[in-house]
């Protein structure tokens, strides 16, 4: 089985961008969804990152017949438990904007001390092909910042440290997001598979 082509079912320019650098290396053909405007929006209601992933995965697959990767993302604040977590894309109401999630998150931690505000972003990928479903993950410990800092990247990424680092995720090149964050390593876990998949 030889896999040159992929579509991320996701219609987020950004995180398209993200994965298809991060899969630069490797003779596949990355699309996504907003190349098949009629495939179905699918609700993430799934009560765990994989699940959701997976959900999206098959969605698109089914959709389009071509091998298909998704990714879930959550932002796991320890001083709120774990929160948002699965619920981080609408951590601030279902049509939140990430200005809305970063906000309230904010506002969340106002008085929380430099030293309980430690967070962890973790990511699973899901790969679905011809009855085929895989799960990668990746995380990366850090800590929330007390003011939204840096235009690059999204999400909460102007809110998150990664530990050790003095930059948020915003402040950071793409390059050196791309380095050491919590999706790279998800996709790269998934690349390592695709090189084996194609006998690389």
């Amino acid at each position: 089985m030889i896999i040159d082509s992929l579509v991320i079912a996701t219609r987020n320019r950004h995180k398209t961008r993200e994965i298809a650098a991060l899969l630069a290396h490797l003779p596949v053909r990355v699309r996504d969804l907003s190349e098949f405007p009629d495939a179905p929006e699918v609700e993430e209601d799934g009560e765990t990152l994989e699940a959701n992933a997976l959900k999206k995965a098959r969605s698109a697959h089914a959709h389009t017949g071509l091998p298909a990767l998704a990714d879930d993302t959550g932002l796991e604040v320890f001083y709120l438990l774990g929160a948002p977590g699965v619920y981080s894309a609408r951590y601030a109401g279902e049509q939140a904007t990430y200005d809305d999630n970063n906000r309230k998150l904010l506002d969340a931690m106002k008085q929380v001390p430099a030293r309980k505000r430690d967070a962890r972003f973790r990511c699973v990928v899901a790969f679905v092909y011809k009855g085929e479903a895989r799960t990668f993950e990746g995380a990366i410990d850090g800590h929330i910042g007390i003011e939204r800092r840096g235009t690059n990247g999204f999400g909460y990424d102007p809110v998150f440290y990664p530990a050790g680092d003095t930059l948020s995720y915003a402040e950071m090149s793409d390059a050196e997001k791309n380095a050491i964050s919590h999706r790279a390593r998800a996709v790269s876990a998934f690349a390592r598979y695709l090189e084996d998949v194609n006998g690389k």
